[in-house]
């Protein structure tokens, strides 16, 4: 059987390209036919209903197979090669890293599209009974870092155990928050959204991270592990179903979650400003982020249908204004940059290599 990982895409013609994408199946040995992708479960919801309309449009093709990995996951497995035993799409609720992107490069995929979606927003949640919160920036890092500065500056295991230990406008309630694991893109954008610029907000933080970058970084972004952060999986229906179970605990997960299960749970404000699609989409709500997909372009042409999907998921019937998948919790993007997405998506346009 050929392994398609290590032949490099740039040796390839078309036809031989196809010959190796059809040699050998993520299933036994057969030709795959169906679309294939995998990662964020933020954007999981997304991509299945677009799935499904496109599986409704095109009944002589195969359905496309969508997988929650988390964007880690996803985006490891997208790059691990050209050919059927690979997906054809990593969805990702963050930027791929210049490291990913090189190991992509390594293992073939040398021509990746990169299609942003629309926007999200991370919240943070209780159940609708429980008490309310305005957490400020800084109170995120200095409730759930493993590392927090004492009076005298030092960086110590963080003391705290309430919430009114970090804020004393806080609720007198324990620490106990049920997130992402680290394969989860939503955990590196809170990281990225909420800890570090909240760790910059204290003092001894800022000066951290004028003096040591790399240790700074290790501070901001180091979860506790004592409890009072608890990895919850790729599922973030569970999260939200572990609030209405467990009194008093709070959730981070994806904005279009909480739109979905409004009826059990509420988002708690950060600097004062509640998650909704304006302030999302205005970028005002601090914990705003976009979401993505990335493509094989390798592998349009050869996978039936992959060209159609991209069209679909970029049509305005999907992600416009107003659409189906808005309708999911998925804020969209302004007309005119749908329109350069779209444009991308219809050109083919492959990415440079991302900054860091």
């Amino acid at each position: 059987m050929i392994r398609a990982r290590t032949v490099s895409v740039a040796a390839l013609g078309a036809a031989a390209l196809a010959l190796v994408l059809g040699a050998c199946s993520g299933e036994g040995g057969g030709r795959r036919t169906g679309i294939w992708s995998a990662g964020s479960s933020t954007v999981f919801p997304f991509a299945t209903r677009v799935a499904e309309n496109f599986g409704r449009s095109n009944p002589g093709m195969s359905a496309p197979r969508v997988e929650s990995l988390g964007t880690g996951g996803g985006i490891k497995a997208f790059c691990q090669g050209v050919g059927p035993t690979t997906p054809d799409i990593a969805n990702a609720s963050r930027p791929m890293k210049a490291s990913e992107f090189d190991e992509c490069v390594k293992n073939g995929v040398t021509d990746v599209i990169e299609l942003k979606i629309g926007y999200d927003g991370i919240v943070v949640a209780t159940a609708r009974t429980g008490n309310s919160f305005n957490f400020e920036l800084n109170d995120l890092y200095e409730g759930l870092a493993r590392e927090v500065p004492d009076a005298t500056g030092r960086f110590v295991i963080n003391p705290k155990r309430t919430w009114r230990d970090v804020n004393p406008g806080l609720p007198e309630q324990r620490i106990q928050v049920y997130g992402p694991p680290p394969t989860s893109g939503t955990r590196d954008a809170f990281l990225e959204l909420g800890m570090t610029p909240g760790a910059k907000l204290v003092p001894a933080g800022a000066a951290l991270a004028e003096s040591d970058a790399d240790r700074f970084e290790a501070v901001a972004h180091t979860i506790r592990e004592d409890n009072a952060w608890i990895d919850s999986g790729e599922n973030d229906n569970a999260i939200l179903q572990t609030l209405t179970r467990t009194p008093g605990s709070l959730g981070v997960f994806g904005f279009s979650f909480l739109e979905q299960n409004l009826d059990t749970v509420k988002a708690e404000t950060i600097d004062g400003i509640a998650p909704s699609a304006e302030t999302i989409a205005d970028g005002s709500y601090p914990l705003a982020r976009s979401l993505y997909i990335y493509v094989k372009k390798a592998h349009v042409g050869v996978i039936p249908g992959l060209r159609e999907y991209l069209q679909e998921f970029m049509s305005d019937a999907s992600a416009g204004r107003g659409g189906y998948l808005q309708d999911r919790g998925l804020v969209p993007l302004p007309a005119p940059e749908l329109a350069e997405q779209r444009a991308v998506a219809t050109q083919l346009t492959t990415m440079s290599r991302p900054a860091k």
